[in-house]
């Protein structure tokens, strides 16, 4: 049965007449004998009987309308309840970022969040291909994901993407090496180095890819390490160098950074949610305290869809 059936047949039941139930709801009268046949449809018994040109309700008709009734204060109660959720500033939002954005964020955003007298929140990192990133919003509220800038933008239907921050990412070199010396490297200078790169199909592979473009030979790449810190420690030794983040992953001690002067490289950190999932006042709270924590400033937007 239909609730909207269920709640002309109420009104007919209280006002005694298809003109007055029409009225009621703003219809027309046969849209409510409409609704009635429509209701009849799924009965049993006959709800409803002629006594001379008027229309009334059996004893079957009679009971389903008063049960129309509760039904009805079960929908308000339920129409409440969503609005209370929408409406709650307190209902835990969990959050999910990657790894060096998780380390860098997570806990300016516990203290930014409680400041602004925030959710609770339940947090979590994901170390995942950037295909996989649209899917976790599924099991999260927000997801801190990123991209390279020359790579595709997010795939996934009805996804809403904030911006963050566009990140740029640097050579990083051992302190010792022979080219951190310079202040500005060139892809010439370092395309012949040995290099540390993340496994194939993570966001990271995308940037890397853009340099060897740029360079117009295949880097020689020679260790796959996804954690951004032990891919500084294996730079640290003076083995190979990496594109590491610049804002988000200080590299450590035994590590300089130094940006390309004819190539620059970025990535760009969103977060993604299910635009219903913005709809709750407590994820748009988490949200805007996530992005006063990324200090995204006039680089952050509204939200998109994609």
């Amino acid at each position: 049965m239909d609730a909207r059936q269920l709640a002309v047949l109420r009104e007919f039941a209280e006002r005694g007449s298809l003109t007055a139930a029409a009225e009621a709801l703003h219809v027309s009268t046969s849209a409510v004998s409409q609704q009635l046949a429509a209701l009849q449809r799924s009965a049993r018994t006959p709800l409803t009987v002629k006594r001379g040109r008027r229309l009334v309700l059996t004893d079957a008709g009679r009971a389903l309308a008063d049960a129309a009734v509760d039904v009805a204060a079960a929908l308000d109660r339920a129409r409440r309840a969503v609005d209370d959720q929408l409406d709650s500033p307190t209902a835990p939002v969990a959050v999910c970022a990657f790894h060096s954005a998780a380390l860098a964020w997570f806990g300016p955003l516990l203290r930014e969040s409680a400041r602004r007298g925030g959710p609770a929140l339940h947090l979590a990192d994901q170390d995942v291909a950037q295909q996989d990133f649209p899917r976790l919003v599924a099991d999260y509220d927000l997801v801190v994901a990123h991209r390279p800038e020359a790579g595709p933008r997010w795939p996934a239907r009805r996804l809403s993407v904030v911006p963050l921050l566009v990140e740029p990412l640097h050579v990083a070199l051992a302190a010792a090496h022979p080219l951190a010396a310079r202040e500005r490297l060139t892809v010439a200078d370092v395309a012949g180095q040995r290099w540390v790169s993340v496994h194939e199909g993570f966001p990271m592979a995308g940037n890397l890819e853009a340099l060897a473009a740029a360079a117009r030979r295949p880097l020689d790449v020679v260790h796959r390490i996804n954690e951004t810190f032990v891919a500084a420690s294996v730079v640290a030794t003076g083995d190979a160098l990496a594109l590491l983040p610049a804002r988000t992953a200080p590299p450590g001690p035994g590590v300089v950074l130094r940006p390309l002067a004819d190539l620059a490289v970025h990535r760009h950190v969103d977060a993604l949610a299910r635009p219903e999932a913005l709809a709750r006042r407590g994820v748009r709270a988490v949200l805007g305290a996530l992005r006063a924590v990324a200090g995204a400033g006039g680089e952050a937007g509204a939200p998109r869809r994609t």
